[in-house]
């Protein structure tokens, strides 16, 4: 049998309990403040935030670049016949781009996945590659199932403002951002695209969960719900209603819940709060 080699980038905000526990490999991106940089993994959530708030100057992220890519997997051929790599979504970063330059010049079989989503809509698809490794699938037959994985997990989220998200050029195709200035908070849903969507708008932070719980209804309608995540920047009482009143209205467990991880944060900023679901 094939030993298969799992690899990540840090924005699928997956648990160190969960890494440790599968053997995920997670590639790091970096964020810098004025002439400051840092990995992501190397500040914590409480400072980010802090500093997000107190900074005159807007902080910068960088996608992992092909020689990280080329170090990591070529360190994991020596040990490794093959190597499943998923990561955030093309249509967000560039770091797709730079896997795929070392999977052309690397000797080994390296398949390169886009998850078309970001933070734990992603994390799920890494963790059901994990259990399918596990389980002693084949690569091919994995990357086949992750395909139908990625059609079957919905992300949304509401921010507290559409400043970030403005400011850091990830704006996509969500519409509004004289919401900021009106208080509208929206209900943003990751789509097949792999960018930002408008699902709806709300008026204060509570309807727009309320919101998010509405739309999970309705996308699992007919759908078996197998997972359910939640993720937060910095809105720990908000998370915790979310999840119950997901966890009720989809009578489904939260399997994993857990702070958005910097580089997401710099463009969605405080007070974000979200969930992802994966169906059958």
């Amino acid at each position: 049998m094939k030993k298969i080699a799992l690899v990540t980038d840090s924005t699928a905000d997956l648990t160190e309990e969960l890494k440790k526990e599968y053997g995920i490999h997670v590639i790091p991106l970096k964020i810098r403040f004025g002439e400051q940089e840092c990995f992501d993994y190397q500040i914590t959530s409480e400072e980010f935030y802090r500093r997000l708030s107190e900074e005159k100057e807007f902080p910068q992220t960088s996608q992992p670049t092909p020689d990280d890519f080329d170090r990591l997997y070529s360190k994991l051929l020596q040990d490794h016949d093959e190597i499943i790599s998923i990561h955030i979504s093309s249509g967000l970063s560039g770091t797709l781009n730079a896997a795929n330059l070392v999977k052309k010049k690397l000797q080994g079989k390296i398949h390169i996945i886009d998850s078309k989503n970001i933070s734990l809509g992603m994390g799920l698809m890494v963790l059901e590659a994990a259990r399918n490794i596990r389980d002693g699938f084949d690569a091919q037959h994995i990357v086949e199932k992750l395909a139908h994985v990625r059609k079957n997990i919905e992300t949304l989220f509401t921010l507290n403002t559409l400043e970030y998200l403005q400011k850091g050029g990830r704006i996509g195709r969500v519409q509004g951002i004289l919401g900021s200035i009106l208080n509208i908070k929206p209900v943003i849903r990751v789509g097949d695209d792999g960018i930002y969507h408008t699902y709806s708008k709300a008026r204060c932070q509570k309807k727009a969960l309320q919101c998010i719980v509405k739309a999970f209804q309705e996308l699992a309608r007919g759908r078996k719900k197998i997972h359910l995540s939640i993720a937060h920047g910095d809105g720990h009482s908000a998370a915790q209603y979310l999840k119950e009143a997901l966890e009720k209205a989809l009578d489904l467990k939260t399997s994993i819940i857990t702070q958005v991880n910097p580089i997401i944060g710099v463009h969605t900023g405080p007070g974000t709060v979200g969930a992802a679901v994966q169906f059958e």
